[in-house]
């Protein structure tokens, strides 16, 4: 009965989250920014054509797009957010126009009455709507037409070769000729006049921007809404009482736990014999640590250029491996990795836990790996040659980079990667359907494995729902459907399940338990973890109840964290019941890594920066890249790896390690990734976060501000961390390696 009711509760979570996402989906294509047919000035001269604003976008992504700086926000950190960037000197230039034409001085100069005079005028000209949905324009006036043509300017010397910007070039780490012709240039322009646009335009009959008044601009009274300040306090209310309920429910719970497990005085695992399947899953995992070598190689060269723009350490990298590519490159293979690792460890699984083999599923197994390699590669090179601007932008589309943050890789790529995962679903199908047909009490959990590997299936398939031009609120939306539900939601779900089966295998806990646990912590993880997605989307042209939503949901996802120690302490105690058990100690580690960057990756670091308030000063500083670099690699990193360790001891489990390595390894990585967000990382972000509130988003990703000596010695004291979780990496690969050459084992 108790079973029962945690499959209906799931089920109406999941039904009920994802109608609501859907119908504010709707609503979100229904109240997007528009893209005008034109911009006219108002004697009718053509700024810009609506044609070449899309096309101006898809040069944007083909340059490396959200690698390059940011637009509203999403992006990388060290050159500016464009569209905060375009705004701040627009506004300046047509006061200081104005200045000039009617005071013959700076604005700067000018009494502080006549400055207020000139930021209202100013605020009319900028924030006044004068899109006419009939004819399709946006008009604008003489002045502003000015002041678009000198940023305009700016712009194409800054992504061509003019030697006065060679400085603030490195400064933003963009190589010279980045747009190799002027079309190119022109085209850009239009598309980050629109980005700024949306963000000094209000909404049709509303008086805050289509990007709820993101950035902050004291020019034009760009601030805070009403709205964004009171789903903050809401979002922490919501967070102390789910708090509140979960510890309720601990505590009631506690009174009813079963009694202990009795676990076996011998190893389970020691009569398991891999089937050739489970065998071929090896080669997985050798991928794994090859392809985390690289990524922590890029990952070093990446950070490097944001004190050295067009360098490493006097060698001129950028000439063949600008920082977009190197950024593409080490966050794609992050995800590469860890799906990689995860991928591997269900098609171990599935033949583990259902006892069945099918025909040809060695065979499968082979060829998904080769697939996999094929995409890596592919997708990689098609990279490059996208910033390299030497592909069209349809062929850049298909082939090259699209220039969205963890979806960087071309059309073509997402299809064959999409249809690998239909492949590796149908070759995990296969091999537990015989198990899940048998009425036993495993079939509950089984069916949870099989819903949780589908939805990885189906949910990557996202990414296919943004054309070449779709308008860019849309395709946010559609983009953190992969980055948010895809890694972080059903992936998270999978490894749940996954770490039950393993346990319940090795005899450390009961398939009842095991069961009701996971059906419970998926429920109240998807609870808050689907609606959700929404809290990325604040301030990406989306309608008000988007961001309540996200931010209510948004604190609901923190809940389940703030028990994390116990699920830790739990881990720990499994891993010292039985001598035998010690064997597994350092995958059963690098869980309990995973409960320790849960609670303070995704949970501190992650509600630092969720509430609308804090995100709207924070949202693309270095705040952002603190929580992305504890979640992403401190918790799904640490679960590839743990279930990587799992998968290679389920494999020899008579072998006995030479774990020292291990052990250095384990401490190194975690050590490492603590020092280069609390010395480096972390304080760069608050700093800029105080900036932005002082002077505002533009200041905040300025190279005035962040090539200042105290930001650059912050920057510079990330090698140390660096340099610890580097070691620890090489020392893991450096075992990962052994095990095939017989040096970490000891009986060989």
């Amino acid at each position: 009965m108790q079973r029962r009711r945690l499959w209906i509760a799931l089920g109406l979570v999941v039904i009920g989250s994802f109608s609501v996402l859907g119908y504010y989906g709707i609503e979100l294509y229904r109240q997007a920014p528009p893209i005008p047919e034109r911009v006219v000035t108002e004697g009718g001269d053509v700024v810009f054509t609506g044609q070449e604003i899309s096309d101006g976008q898809n040069i944007w992504q083909s340059m490396g797009g959200q690698e390059v700086g940011s637009i509203w926000g999403h992006g990388a950190y060290v050159a500016p957010d464009w569209s905060a960037d375009w705004l701040h000197r627009e506004a300046t230039w047509l006061l200081n126009h104005w200045a000039e034409a009617e005071h013959g001085r700076d604005y700067a100069t000018l009494h502080e009455e006549v400055q207020a005079a000139l930021r209202q005028r100013l605020k009319t000209e900028l924030r006044t709507n004068t899109y006419d949905p009939h004819a399709g324009d946006i008009v604008v006036s003489k002045d502003r037409a000015g002041a678009i043509h000198e940023v305009g300017a700016h712009y194409a010397k800054l992504f061509g070769d003019d030697e006065s910007l060679a400085e603030l070039r490195d400064a933003y780490a963009i190589p010279p000729n980045s747009l190799k012709t002027s079309e190119r240039r022109d085209k850009l322009n239009a598309f980050f006049f629109w980005a700024s646009w949306t963000c000094s335009t209000n909404r049709p009959g509303k008086d805050t921007t289509y990007t709820n008044n993101w950035p902050a601009e004291s020019l034009i009274d760009n601030a805070p809404t009403g709205s964004i300040i009171v789903w903050s306090v809401v979002s922490f209310v919501i967070l102390l009482a789910g708090i509140g309920a979960l510890s309720w429910h601990f505590a009631v719970s506690r009174d009813k736990e079963e009694a202990p497990q009795d676990v076996p005085q011998m190893n389970p695992m020691l009569d398991f014999s891999p089937t050739p399947s489970m065998k071929a899953t090896l080669k997985y995992f050798w991928i794994v640590t090859a392809l985390m070598l690289v990524q922590i190689g890029l990952g070093a060269v990446t950070a490097h250029y944001g004190v050295e723009g067009s360098g490493f350490y006097g060698i001129p990298l950028a000439k063949w491996l600008p920082y977009a590519v190197t950024r593409t490159w080490h966050s794609q293979l992050g995800i590469f990795w860890i799906a990689t690792a995860w991928l591997g460890t269900g098609l171990f699984m599935a033949p583990a836990v259902s006892g069945h083999e099918p025909k040809f599923q060695r065979l499968g197994v082979n060829i998904l790996w080769l697939c996999l390699v094929v995409i890596v590669v592919g997708s990689m090179i098609g990279e490059w040659l996208g910033v390299q601007q030497r592909l069209g932008l349809t062929a850049n589309f298909w082939f090259g980079h699209q220039g969205y943050e963890y979806v960087d890789l071309g059309r073509f790529w997402q299809i064959f990667l999409l249809i690998g995962l239909f492949l590796w679903l149908g070759l995990m199908l296969r091999a537990m359907w015989p198990a899940i047909r048998k009425p036993n009490e495993n079939r509950s959990l089984l069916l949870l494995f099989l819903i949780a590997s589908a939805a990885i299936a189906l949910f990557y398939g996202a990414g296919l729902m943004w054309g070449q031009q779709t308008n860019l609120a849309i395709a946010e939306y559609w983009r953190w459907w992969v980055v948010h539900l895809w890694v972080e939601g059903f992936f998270e779900v999978f490894a749940t399940v996954v770490i039950a089966f393993l346990f319940v295998r090795m005899g450390l806990l009961r398939t009842v338990s095991a069961t009701n646990a996971a059906l419970f912590s998926t429920t109240i993880f998807l609870g808050g973890g689907i609606i959700g997605t929404f809290h990325h989307l604040y301030f990406t042209g989306t309608p008000t109840a988007i961001l309540a939503l996200g931010a209510s949901f948004s604190a609901l996802e923190v809940v389940p964290l703030v028990l994390i120690g116990f699920e830790a302490y739990e881990s720990l105690k499994l891993s010292r019941v039985r001598p035998w058990v010690s064997a597994y100690k350092w995958p059963i580690y690098f869980f309990v890594a995973v409960a320790f960057w849960n609670l303070v990756g995704a949970g501190l670091f992650g509600f630092l920066i969720n509430p609308p308030i804090a995100l709207y000063y924070m949202q693309g500083l270095n705040t952002t890249a603190v929580h992305a670099h504890t979640a992403l690699f401190g918790v799904y990193g640490m679960l590839g790896i743990g279930l990587m360790l799992f998968c290679l001891k389920g494999l020899a489990p008579r072998d006995n390690w030479h774990t020292r390595g291990l052990s250095f390894a384990f401490w190194s990585i975690n050590i490492g990734l603590a020092l280069m967000v609390l010395i480096s990382v972390l304080p760069v972000g608050l700093m800029q976060t105080w900036a932005s509130v002082e002077h505002g988003m533009w200041y905040a990703r300025s190279a005035e501000f962040l090539q200042t000596d105290v930001v650059g010695t912050l920057r510079w004291l990330r090698v140390i961390g660096d340099t610890i979780f580097a070691i620890g990496i090489m020392t893991l690969a450096w075992f990962v390696f052994g095990l095939a050459t017989g040096r970490s084992i000891k009986n060989k």
